[in-house]
């Protein structure tokens, strides 16, 4: 069952030990990194293939456009970043050479989030997800925990396609007990738990603070859905059809252009009569802090979330 376990492992070490895995399976998958590769786990890839690895240097504008050049090879390629670096300075490479042509390039970026800390708001990338679900051809992924991350990675190796993954710089909580049980499948939400009086539809990070949230509702009589939604693009649009009527949706990310707006807009195609409360990084940008207490700052925390759901359902 998932659950709350209090083990915390890193993201970005699943994402290294995964990238070693299948460069044994997929002889022509190759990895490119921009000078980070101790912080972004692709030095474990470099360290056991290095023939097949690439230090393009502190130029993300060239690591994209020799990704899709690799890439018009038959190679299956991997390029990681931090999430500012990766998915902001080279946005127009992504776009025109990457994405356009629908190359097989999977963009893996690391410390998403307002969780980078006290890098502060010049590196803490709130706003990745928006930018890259606006591309067409991109798909957007944010996986739940270290489990999860090794799963999404095997899954996204299969796809032939542009692909863009963030994950956040910390370790965080393991809410699966197992590979096995961390399944995923590109565009599918999953339920984590029923419940009938409002659905929270969380991702990446946020959703083991979903879980707590879920707990604390429970505690005063109030039956929470949780769905976790890895995939941004394509979203699940059927399940949320058959959300509750009042959503909560969680991202560690700027309300505007993210998960809030993804749930948003399928219920206003749709025409449904649902309600939707975004919690997120409300339009401004971060500050330089511990995880933890930027996660309480801007409310993303279960303890606050929950708060403030309460609040919305006693005041209609």
């Amino acid at each position: 069952m998932v659950r709350l376990t209090g083990i915390y492992k890193g993201m970005r070490k699943a994402y290294g030990e995964t990238l070693v895995e299948l460069g044994e399976k997929y002889k022509n998958l190759v990895v490119l990194d921009a000078d980070l590769s101790s912080s972004t786990q692709t030095a474990m890839f470099a360290k056991k293939f290095p023939e097949r690895f690439f230090n393009v240097g502190i130029a993300e504008q060239n690591l994209m456009g020799i990704s899709a050049g690799l890439a018009t090879t038959d190679k299956i390629v991997f390029a990681s970043s931090f999430a500012m670096f990766a998915a902001g300075r080279p946005w127009e490479i992504i776009r025109n050479i990457i994405a356009y042509p629908k190359l097989n390039v999977k963009i893996v970026a690391t410390h998403a989030g307002i969780t980078v800390g006290e890098d502060g708001a010049t590196h803490q990338m709130t706003e990745d997800i928006a930018i890259m679900r606006a591309i067409p051809n991109m798909v957007v992924i944010a996986p739940s925990d270290y489990y999860h991350t090794k799963n999404v990675i095997r899954e996204i190796v299969e796809y032939n396609g542009p692909v863009y993954v963030r994950m956040p710089r910390r370790d965080t909580e393991i809410i699966y007990e197992n590979e096995e049980e961390a399944d995923f499948k590109i565009g599918e939400g999953k339920i984590l738990r029923d419940g009938e009086d409002l659905t929270i539809i969380a991702t990446g990070e946020e959703v083991p603070e979903a879980l707590r949230a879920y707990e604390i509702l429970k505690e005063n009589n109030i039956s929470a859905e949780i769905i976790e939604m890895a995939t941004i693009k394509p979203i699940d649009e059927e399940v949320i059809k058959k959300a509750n009527d009042f959503i909560v949706t969680m991202e560690d990310h700027n309300i505007i252009g993210g998960l809030g707006s993804a749930v948003g807009e399928v219920i206003v195609k749709e025409g449904l009569n649902k309600r939707v409360l975004m919690v997120g990084i409300p339009d401004v940008f971060g500050k330089s802090g511990k995880a933890e207490e930027l996660l309480k700052y801007y409310g993303l925390d279960g303890e606050s979330v929950a708060k403030r759901i309460m609040r919305e359902l006693k005041n209609g």
